[in-house]
């Protein structure tokens, strides 16, 4: 699994929030994506890699400009995790 965290910038409130989740979640499929206005950014969790120049358009589409994207790999954390 890869995880991706985005910044953003123009999100103000939750429907901003709203707005960037949705974008996100028909351009590419994703296992979880979460918004942050306070923060300006994104975090999304994906099993296959991820197309950024096809995110980053979905984004801009909304009115919402990617500043930057940063990616690593992730792993579920816990007592179960590894089960």
């Amino acid at each position: 699994m890869e995880k991706l965290t985005l910044r953003i910038d123009g999100m103000m409130c939750a429907m901003c929030e709203s707005h960037v989740n949705e974008a996100v979640r028909r351009a590419i499929p994703v296992k979880k994506v979460t918004s942050s206005h306070v923060r300006g950014e994104t975090v999304i969790l994906a099993e296959t890699g991820i197309d950024e120049e096809a995110l980053r358009a979905a984004i801009d589409r909304t009115g919402y400009r990617v500043l930057s994207v940063k990616r690593e790999p992730w792993e579920k954390k816990g007592l179960f995790a590894r089960l």
